[in-house]
């Protein structure tokens, strides 16, 4: 296991180019794969899967609740879909053909989103949504995917394809450093550990994986050391890994871009009230939206930053 200043960036691209990297690769490795979009091929970076196979791309127009139909009824008949668009218009606005048409019948539907959460940047409020990771997790047989960056979005959208059940992949728009390996291998429901550590558990998902990364490192010159688990699966949450990180720490810190109500820390704080109660600060979005502005300025802003996990690391250590 290797320390927190051994975890090197290998370059920085948008996790939304893992998606579009991962698509054309799976859709070479499974003809029953077929996409999805909602007049948002540039965004999702679906053109090259377009351009390779023209006959499996269904281009639905602005009409996203039409197109969740469309890929529900697509599985029925066998084809494994893949929809592309917005996290906003992935879920909130879709919502009742979500629970309706997908998971109610457990259709083998991968509802793929760009562009959540606070790094959006400057389409602002509207399009940052912040609530979609509690609305998909309460979904019953819904598997909550969020990877952290360019490598590791690539593999879990190859790694959805030979997952029977619907799931829900979000990822977002900024360029982001890399620092996971080509050939990390992606295991749906298994947390990944970059860093071993013995005074205090990381648990973070998302963009919120690297703002982690550079907090432990200035934490380790303090003497504080860090535990840092990548919590790529929401749901199913790895509760062995968790519970097993907290019981040698004594303490956890989450951290999420989303609100803190309903979120990967609500799970992990339910875990723990369950089974091994432990001092836990959540790191994520207080009951508010966001707004316009540039994605680093917004993390810090909103309680995202750097500082911020650094400071709720402090705070949870002085309360065990």
């Amino acid at each position: 296991m290797q320390h927190i200043n051994d975890i090197e960036v290998l370059g920085k691209k948008a996790t939304r180019d893992g998606f579009g990297a991962g698509l054309l690769e799976v859709g070479r490795n499974n003809s029953e794969v077929v996409a999805l979009c909602a007049d948002l091929i540039g965004s999702l970076k679906m053109n090259a899967f377009i351009d390779e196979f023209p006959d499996r791309f269904y281009q639905v127009g602005i009409a996203e609740a039409n197109m969740m139909g469309i890929a529900a009824g697509l599985a029925t008949g066998g084809k494994i879909p893949y929809t592309g668009t917005f996290a906003n218009f992935s879920t909130g606005r879709v919502y009742d053909q979500l629970r309706q048409s997908i998971a109610y019948s457990h259709k083998n539907v991968k509802v793929c989103a760009s562009h959540a959460g606070l790094t959006l940047g400057e389409d602002g409020a509207t399009h940052q949504i912040l609530e979609d990771i509690g609305l998909m997790k309460m979904l019953p047989g819904f598997t909550v995917i969020n990877p952290c960056d360019y490598n590791q979005t690539k593999a879990a959208t190859i790694a959805i394809a030979d997952y029977q059940g619907p799931v829900y992949l979000r990822f977002g728009r900024p360029g982001w450093p890399i620092f996971i390996p080509e050939n990390q291998p992606f295991v749906i429901g298994k947390a990944l550990k970059l860093a071993e550590g013995t005074d205090v558990t990381i648990c973070a998902t998302g963009h919120m994986v690297w703002q982690s990364i550079e907090a432990a490192k200035q934490l380790e010159l303090e003497g504080i050391s860090v535990e840092l688990l990548n919590i790529h699966t929401i749901k199913p949450l790895d509760n062995e890994a968790i519970l097993a990180s907290v019981a040698k720490t004594g303490c956890l810190v989450s951290a999420e871009e989303h609100q803190k109500l309903g979120g990967l820390g609500g799970s992990i704080a339910s875990l723990l009230g369950s089974h091994d109660p432990k001092p836990i600060e959540l790191v994520g979005v207080n009951d508010t939206f966001g707004e316009s502005g540039k994605p680093t300025d917004l993390l810090d802003k909103f309680g995202l930053g750097v500082k911020d996990v650094i400071s709720a690391v402090r705070q949870v250590i002085s309360r065990k």
